[in-house]
């Protein structure tokens, strides 16, 4: 797994932890009374837009919240046992008990967790953690990348609950899809229509053009973030490459750092934009397919929130629901100036 230790949980699901500082040791058995892990599941076709659904009637089991006494992602303490046995950790990474993959289905689900510490948000984190969790996404984007019918390994984080977040903990998941999920399929069909028209990577022409023009909120050596001229988020953002990489396990370990202190840079942002909280995000890292790469070669971050104002939320409904019909009420100029200014509103 590329990590730093690892073991089993009870359930025979596997664990493992990456530290900031090489050389600790990890000490703590799950004591739990688990059944066997056998995740369920399977893939239905829609006819009419020939999308594949996983239905996976298993994860109404989940849990939905947690306080921090109960949190199942805080280390585990006598009379309190955790799905992370450990008395404490920097990241861990484990199979998701509840998973939407895997078993009939394939692919794979894994949770992601990025501090002991329940309250810890990840523009809170420090450098060497943020080096830690990008050498873990990368690590583990290449193992799962090597599973058989895998097409796709999705990184994602959810943060908040208007957004879908179950758990406060500050964590994120891996999918490791057994085929191209419908955004990825729609990029890729776009990718080669713009390499047979123009000979190149669309994404290094998006990335040129809008690195030069007025929708950049930040930017470092090799990478720059901007709102994309067609967002269709109240306040989105794209971070690139400004060349082509793949994906994560392809940066050299300098250029992944400097990816991941952009990243948490544009995370705070966000976290700056409103009075009166943090502001609920998705975090989307697109990386290219396991095939295909001959076309699609280039990955990018997506990070955004449906908060459109201090008091007004972005719920997709008809258009965008049941149509796939996008509607932005933020015009995306006044959004990278807004990410822009949040800068010096930020408490580090």
């Amino acid at each position: 797994m590329g990590h730093d230790s690892a073991g089993l949980l009870a359930d025979e699901r596997e664990i493992a932890y990456w530290d900031d500082v090489p050389g600790r040791t990890r000490g703590g058995r799950d004591v739990r009374k688990l059944p066997k892990f056998a995740p369920g599941g399977e893939t239905r076709r829609d006819p009419l837009t020939g999308q594949v659904v996983v239905i996976a009637a298993g994860r109404q089991r989940r849990t939905l919240s947690s306080a921090g006494g109960d949190c199942p992602l805080c280390p585990s303490r006598p009379g309190a046992p955790s799905e992370v046995p450990a008395a404490e950790y920097d990241v861990a990474v484990f199979e998701n008990r509840f998973p939407a993959l895997g078993g009939p289905v394939g692919g794979r689900c894994e949770m992601v967790v990025f501090s002991s510490e329940h309250d810890r948000s990840v523009p809170e984190l420090p450098d060497v953690r943020m080096e830690t969790i990008g050498r873990a996404w990368a690590d583990r984007t290449a193992a799962l990348s090597g599973l058989p019918g895998v097409e796709q390994v999705f990184v994602f984080e959810n943060r908040g609950e208007r957004v879908g977040a179950t758990l406060v903990h500050p964590h994120g998941q891996i999918y490791a899809y057994p085929y191209l999920p419908p955004v990825q399929t729609a990029v890729l069909a776009s990718a080669r229509a713009h390499l047979e028209r123009h000979g190149e990577c669309l994404l290094c022409s998006v990335t040129a053009v809008e690195a030069a023009g007025p929708r950049v909120v930040a930017s470092s050596g090799n990478f720059v973030a901007y709102v994309p001229e067609a967002a269709r988020w109240p306040f989105e953002v794209h971070i690139a490459p400004l060349s082509c990489v793949p994906d994560l396990p392809s940066l050299p370990d300098e250029e992944r750092r400097e990816l991941m202190l952009l990243y948490r840079d544009v995370l705070a942002r966000f976290e700056a934009l409103f009075p009166g909280g943090p502001t609920p995000y998705m975090a989307c890292w697109h990386q290219a397919p396991v095939r295909h790469r001959d076309v699609l070669n280039h990955l990018y971050v997506q990070v955004f929130t449906t908060r459109r104002a201090a008091d007004k939320w972005k719920y997709p409904a008809s258009s965008e629901s049941g149509a796939g019909a996008f509607l932005n009420d933020v015009l995306p100029e006044h959004a990278a100036a807004r990410l822009r200014e949040a800068y010096g509103k930020r408490e580090r």
